[in-house]
């Protein structure tokens, strides 16, 4: 069967050059690089060169850089990390449509005594920054705002909320997991003071992130240990995802311009021909201010889940906008913090594209999809009740 691998924002394959990169660590060199020795002192010397890899892509000092197990850690580690650094403030501020590693959190956080805002986005997704600005107050301690979100891939205007959260006098966090490798990112001309990343997202192995922590910005280790990271985190490295991770960042800046370009242009010609083929279907999120590689289509009156199986027996791999839980269909926390109406969320899907898509494939996806959408419509109890709906 042929496979087609869209779903590029949940997870991506690891890229052969980044594989090489690692495999030595898992045999020839497989020294601890806490040991003095000069077999783990050869490990220490290559972990410096991976995290110099991960700064150059951001912009970043390498002694900003401090290596995590994943994208979730490094989020906790900012948010727990500036609460315990400003013991005497007890508010955050993040926004509905953020990834569950923060919006968890945050309702755990409410369980500790702490108060938490989550901000509304309108219909194309995007923030109020007037409402966000009233919202921070002298006891606000940080602010967390992703970079791009991972169903719609909108880009939040993040230098603009940095400037707002510093007039204010809090921490600005940002989880870019979605946003690095996509789009040009330069923590020297930032105001950005914690950044998130995850591996995974980039075409390296799971198990691996890291959090940029700006020079001066109070911090408080998440995982309490040994002298690792510099103090910063506890726990023997993970060295064959690091390096792998530092391969991978290498990599990112190097196709930057294919992830603007051609892939683009792929995502583009994906959403144009569905659109054109497929009668109530729509693009939630704003059209231009998203990542390059992901469209969010809603095809409306049946259920992602149903379009999401009869995908997979054609060997084609999106994800949807809706979840099951507990025996019923909810749509996506997302979808429904920008108001797309109940006809539309439960038909969303996500496409997210890589470098390693091609032409052909999209045009598997335009021959397969519209005839799926018009087998589910037949069976829908809402497709000739139509009229009763809206869209809009």
């Amino acid at each position: 069967m042929k496979t087609v691998y869209m779903d590029n924002n949940a997870t991506t394959r690891v890229d052969p050059q980044v594989l090489d990169a690692m495999l030595p660590f898992f045999s020839e060199r497989y020294g601890n690089p806490s040991s003095i020795h000069l077999f783990g002192g050869q490990i220490s010397e290559a972990l410096v060169r991976a995290r110099e890899q991960v700064a150059a892509l951001l912009g970043a000092d390498p002694s900003e850089i401090l290596f995590t197990s994943c994208g979730t850690e490094s989020d906790n580690t900012a948010i727990r990390g500036t609460l315990r650094s400003y013991p005497e403030k007890h508010h955050i501020v993040t926004t509905r449509v953020e990834h569950p590693a923060v919006l968890t959190l945050c309702k755990e956080l409410v369980r500790e005594g702490y108060s938490v805002t989550e901000l509304p986005v309108d219909r194309q997704g995007e923030l109020d920054l007037d409402q966000l600005r009233e919202s921070i107050t002298p006891y606000t301690a940080i602010v967390s705002v992703m970079y791009a979100n991972n169903e719609t891939g909108v880009i939040f205007p993040v230098e603009e909320i940095a400037g707002v959260v510093h007039e204010k006098g809090a921490i600005f966090h940002c989880d870019a997991v979605q946003a690095v490798g996509k789009v040009p990112i330069d923590m020297q001309k930032s105001r950005i003071d914690l950044l998130s990343l995850s591996g995974h997202k980039l075409h390296a192995s799971k198990g691996i992130g890291a959090l940029y922590v700006r020079k001066g910005t109070r911090f408080r280790p998440f995982l309490i240990g040994g002298h690792q990271e510099h103090g910063r985190r506890g726990g023997t490295e993970n060295v064959p995802a690091i390096i792998g991770l530092g391969r991978a960042c290498e990599l990112a800046a190097e196709h930057m311009g294919e992830e603007n370009g051609r892939i683009r242009a792929l995502r583009d010609r994906l959403e144009r021909g569905l659109l054109e083929a497929v009668p109530h279907a729509y693009v939630n999120g704003h059209p231009d201010h998203r990542l390059p590689n992901t469209t969010n289509i809603s095809f409306e009156y049946i259920e992602g889940e149903g379009i999401l199986l009869l995908m997979s027996r054609e060997g084609i791999a999106a994800s949807s906008g809706s979840a099951c839980t507990s025996g019923s269909l909810e749509p996506s926390h997302v979808l429904r913090a920008m108001g797309v109406p109940y006809t539309c969320a439960h038909g969303s899907i996500r496409f997210s594209l890589s470098r390693f898509n091609t032409e052909e494939e999209i045009d598997y996806v335009l021959e397969k999809l519209p005839p799926i959408i018009q087998r589910l419509r037949e069976f829908s109890p809402y497709w000739n009740k139509k009229e009763t709906f809206s869209a809009t």
